[in-house]
């Protein structure tokens, strides 16, 4: 059993891309640059197929539009699950 990530501070999240290539990951956190303040990305190799894993943390209390008229229309649900590769 893996220990428990620490928990991002209140009003940020920690995002993880994981792509066939680094430049589809970069764009996909460049979209969400485009919603919200973060952080510098890390981006990481994964596999020996040449994919990458890139991880940044994006501040969604400082939402840019279109993020923020989603976060104030969007529900917390209950249904939490964790993805089967996070076990």
């Amino acid at each position: 059993m893996k220990p428990a990530e620490p928990v991002p501070s209140a009003g940020h999240a920690e995002v993880r891309i994981v792509a066939a290539s680094p430049e589809t990951a970069r764009q996909v956190a460049e979209v969400l640059r485009r919603c919200f303040a973060s952080t510098e990305q890390r981006s990481y190799p994964v596999g020996h197929d040449g994919g990458t894993r890139l991880h940044l943390t994006v501040d969604t209390a400082h939402a840019a539009e279109p993020a923020r008229s989603w976060l104030l229309s969007s529900k917390s649900s209950d249904d939490d699950r964790t993805q089967s590769d996070e076990v």
